[in-house]
């Protein structure tokens, strides 16, 4: 019996010695390519197995189980990885643990479904978080205005608003392409589709949309924009039954003193802006920032802020990252007036002297939203026709694992933040 109960000690003791796991490292000595290492994470995930994102260790790396699938998926994907036994793992997040050490160990459990609301015909190019996904090999669906308004939306976790203009102003680019065989396709294309979801004006339609993603993030969802599709859509739930747009686009005049009927309590992140009323002004508004930046490209960088991992798990998350330091870019929408944020939105990148933000994020009823500024974090002004990015030629890039990371947050397991 003592023989039998020694045997079983021995090997209990012998399979603790080798037990081991892949540690993902994801800081810029280590990992040769940051933006698959979430596809990794992902696709482990996907296959109903949790991971340890270990926030601010080694720049934000993933803790795996170690199996021979998932270091071939490595290997296949060129991810840099290392086999780590089972002491070693403890001994990091005891580490980790530390009231001393500014980290945290947040588990992730469960891939999340991701919607892109894109319109038919756009190339994976054309959007800056379409083109990461399919590099970074994680799957998504696109769905546009017919399933938004059929409550398509509930069957997905993550959302990500393709850069939109939900004024009904078609992205205010009357002024340079009005006579564009594209623009005038597009806009046909979009009166054709309001027509028939039944609304006269693609002002009403747009605004449903937004409605219901409003109420998609009110009961749990998580919502990530870019560019134009962060103002426009605030702009659009605060001039709800407020007629904003001049008569070329629209077909009527605009309501009298619009301006005056805004209202800002309507709004996700903004608050106290003025609109842009001339439909020659490839502007919204006085939120961004464009038009008012004094920042060469040589100097153009945003700074991310530094969170308590331990108190405040969901910034730190979302901010994770190889560097503090991050190249700024531009885009219809490149960045927000500091001013006009609301109190209740915590600004998680800025470039300080400028009094810009570039990169925020809010709770809105049980669901999440962030916003980040520009249009292309690899490609600094990109323009209409512009070649895409090849991003083989950007793995490492801070900018998009930013857009990555918050692919991630809602498979992490909630924990009440404390702040």
């Amino acid at each position: 019996m003592k023989k039998t109960l020694l045997i079983i000690l021995l090997l209990f003791i012998s399979v603790k010695a080798f037990a081991s796991y892949i540690l993902v490292p994801m800081d810029v000595e280590s990992q040769k390519n940051h933006l698959k290492a979430y596809g990794i994470t992902y696709w482990t995930l996907n296959k109903e197995l949790k991971v340890k994102w270990l926030l601010n260790y080694r720049g934000g790396s993933f803790l795996l189980p170690d199996l021979d699938d998932i270091q071939r998926e490595c290997q296949i994907r060129g991810v840099s990885f290392e086999v780590i036994s089972n002491e070693k793992a403890e001994s990091i997040l005891e580490e980790i643990s530390s009231p001393s050490q500014n980290m945290e160990a947040v588990v992730l459990e469960k891939a999340p479904k991701i919607a892109v609301y894109t319109p038919n015909g756009k190339q994976p190019w054309d959007d800056a978080v379409t083109m990461v996904l399919q590099y970074a090999e994680i799957p998504y669906e696109t769905i546009y205005d017919e399933e938004v308004l059929n409550d398509g939306l509930l069957l997905f976790d993550w959302l990500h608003l393709h850069h939109e203009d939900f004024t009904g102003q078609f992205g205010k680019f009357y002024a340079q392409y009005r006579a564009s065989s594209w623009y005038i396709e597009e806009k046909k294309e979009a009166e054709a589709l309001a027509e028939k979801l039944g609304y006269s004006k693609v002002s009403d339609e747009k605004l449903a949309v937004a409605l219901k993603i409003r109420d998609y993030v009110i009961g749990g969802g998580f919502m990530f924009a870019m560019c134009s599709a962060t103002d426009s859509f605030d702009i659009a739930l605060s001039v709800e039954g407020v007629d904003i747009c001049e008569p070329m686009f629209d077909g009527d005049g605009s309501d009298p003193g619009y301006q005056n009927k805004i209202d800002y309590n309507k709004t996700f992140a903004f608050t106290n802006y003025t609109l842009e009323r001339s439909p020659l002004i490839y502007e919204f508004s006085s939120i961004d920032m464009t038009r008012k930046r004094m920042i060469p490209q040589t100097s153009d960088y945003f700074s991310l802020m530094d969170f308590s991992a331990k108190w405040d798990p969901i910034p730190t998350m979302l901010c994770q990252n190889h560097t503090s330091l991050v190249k700024g870019f531009m885009g219809q929408t490149t960045s927000f007036t500091r001013d006009e944020i609301k109190s209740n939105v915590l600004v998680m990148g800025e470039t300080k002297s400028n009094g810009e933000a570039k990169y925020i994020h809010g709770i809105k009823g049980k669901g999440f939203f962030t916003f980040y500024g520009g249009h292309d974090p690899e490609d600094y002004q990109h323009r209409v026709g512009d070649a895409k990015t090849e991003l083989d030629l950007h793995p490492t890039s801070p900018g998009y694992r930013l857009i990555l990371n918050n692919v991630l947050f809602p498979a992490a397991r909630k924990k009440k933040q404390k702040t």
